[in-house]
């Protein structure tokens, strides 16, 4: 399918600009880049309402947001890591989306601010994710209400929810991953096709990499890529992913490999997006679309 009007024109925009990729920045640029994509293009007006949003912490030290929807509950509790390749993205960068699912899933999101490197590489992600994910267990009562935690993320955020959901597979009862990164060392067809112009490009991949974990080839485990992991008696899962992305097929390989351990999936490729489109809705009807179903599957997953 070619690629979609609405997300073309974006793309346009941001080449005309003339800003230079992430990659050639420091991660503080990154950082400053990926607010003004997300956080600064959202109008008050746009803003998805939902019943609650508190401030507070997770886990003692980790600075976190709690969405409720309208109403008295109960309902389940879903765990939401942001994207951004373990050094950018916070709490704001993912507001629009924590509403979406919130609102539009009829779940209790917390979203979590783990630390990011290259302050703190790796394991340091995982292991706040995982506090994150025991603290959310231990407080579901005062949460959603409901018996169910799900953990959720996006690209980064999608390989820590992955992650987190084998460790603690007896706590986690469902997984919603947003183009996952799941196998860092791999060699993918996708990461050749959609290399450049497509907003994550395969040198800022590295990038990411180079910062989250200098000696990552050491170490690549079910920790960094959860595609090794031991699958089997993991939580039933939502598994999207964007056609031009470099992260498509290893997300798609990880949707197989979760159906080969007899886990339950519920996947979908959105064909003509890129890497990023949870921002992308209000350039795109195809992005609004897309998100209109990942929400639809999520909903279905946390209320069976």
């Amino acid at each position: 399918m070619p690629l979609d009007l609405g997300t073309k024109s974006l793309l346009d925009f941001i080449a005309a600009a003339g800003y230079p990729p992430l990659h050639e920045g420091t991660p503080e640029a990154a950082r400053r880049a990926m607010r003004a994509m997300s956080v600064d293009m959202v109008k008050p007006e746009d803003v998805i309402p939902v019943g609650s949003v508190e401030a507070t912490s997770v886990a003692i030290y980790l600075p976190a947001r709690v969405y409720r929807p309208e109403g008295s509950g109960p309902w389940p509790t879903l765990v939401f890591l942001h994207g951004g390749g373990f050094v950018i993205g916070d709490l704001d960068t993912h507001d629009q989306i924590c509403r979406r699912l919130c609102a539009g899933a009829e779940t209790v999101v917390v979203s979590v601010d783990y630390r990011l490197a290259p302050e703190a590489p790796y394991p340091a992600a995982v292991e706040d994710a995982s506090a994150a994910v025991v603290w959310a267990a231990e407080h579901l009562a005062e949460l959603g209400g409901g018996d169910l935690l799900a953990v959720g993320g996006d690209s980064a955020g999608g390989n820590l929810a992955a992650i987190v959901a084998q460790k603690h597979r007896d706590l986690v009862g469902a997984q919603v991953l947003i183009y996952p990164a799941t196998h860092v060392l791999g060699d993918y067809p996708s990461r050749t096709e959609n290399a450049s112009g497509y907003l994550l490009e395969m040198s800022t991949m590295e990038w990411f990499f180079a910062h989250y974990g200098p000696s990552i080839e050491e170490v690549d485990t079910p920790e960094v890529s959860p595609l090794l992991g031991d699958l089997a008696g993991v939580a039933p899962a939502v598994l999207v992913t964007a056609e031009f992305d470099p992260l498509r097929d290893e997300g798609e390989a990880y949707a197989d490999a979760l159906l080969a351990a007899g886990v339950a999936v519920d996947r979908a490729r959105y064909d003509g997006l890129i890497h990023g489109f949870l921002d992308m809705a209000a350039v795109s009807p195809a992005v609004e679309a897309a998100l209109v179903d990942l929400t639809a599957r999520t909903k279905a997953l946390l209320h069976p």
